[in-house]
């Protein structure tokens, strides 16, 4: 097989796949034994081909894929009228806590914040795919330990966590978070003020976790 014929191959089947494809995925295509060196050169080539266009080819936590870019979502969106979800504050400090400092606690989350997390701040993250619980802490009650999921990484097109920029600062932490779930999102963020505008808005865990919060201050 050709060089060429290679490249068509993996593009056919990366642009038909409704999910990541691992690289014993992209191998079982083909009849013949190939290398990883050979499939990432290919893949390399493909990526190369596609760095004018729409679209692009990223390598993933599970595997390859083919996505729009961010600069054509605006386009796309009006195919789609629905508005995507929108994260609160609390939603996103939480979710950054969880991605840095894995695996934790919840009382741990609640030692860095300061405040309570809200039952409904866990749940909508759990039920987003992004968390989930990967153990129990070896202490008083056995608290769950919370880390972040393969589809978490996914969805913000990150390969490894390593790749989430190093900050020491939490609310730095949340605003890095925050700029590549609305990124994902198919927001459009201009600024970090932008981020805190539209972080802030969204669903009533915050305000319940505020009401909490009062409540236990009384």
């Amino acid at each position: 097989m050709t060089p060429e014929q290679l490249k068509l191959v993996l593009e056919t089947a990366l642009l038909c796949a409704d999910q990541p494809m691992t690289m014993n995925d992209l191998r079982r295509l083909f009849l013949e034994e190939l290398s990883a060196e050979e499939l990432n050169e290919a893949l390399a080539q493909i990526q190369a081909d596609w760095s004018e266009k729409g679209m692009e080819l990223l390598e993933l936590a599970t595997g390859w894929r083919f996505q729009s870019r961010l600069s054509m979502r605006e386009y796309l969106d009006r195919l789609t009228p629905e508005k995507p979800p929108k994260y609160s504050r609390a939603v996103m400090e939480t979710l950054a806590i969880i991605a840095y400092r894995q695996p934790v606690t919840r009382g741990e989350i609640e030692e860095i914040r300061g405040v309570t997390v809200s039952s409904n701040v866990v749940k909508q993250l759990e039920d987003r795919g992004w968390i989930e619980v990967v153990g129990h802490k070896e202490t008083v009650g056995r608290p769950g330990l919370y880390a972040t999921t393969r589809q978490f990484l996914n969805d913000l097109s990150l390969t490894t966590l390593q790749e989430l920029p190093m900050l020491d600062d939490a609310s730095a932490q949340a605003e890095s978070v925050a700029q590549r779930v609305m990124e994902f999102e198919g927001e459009v963020v201009a600024s970090p003020e932008a981020t805190s505008d539209v972080t802030d808005v969204v669903d009533t865990s915050a305000a319940d976790e505020q009401t909490n919060n009062e409540k236990t201050n009384d």
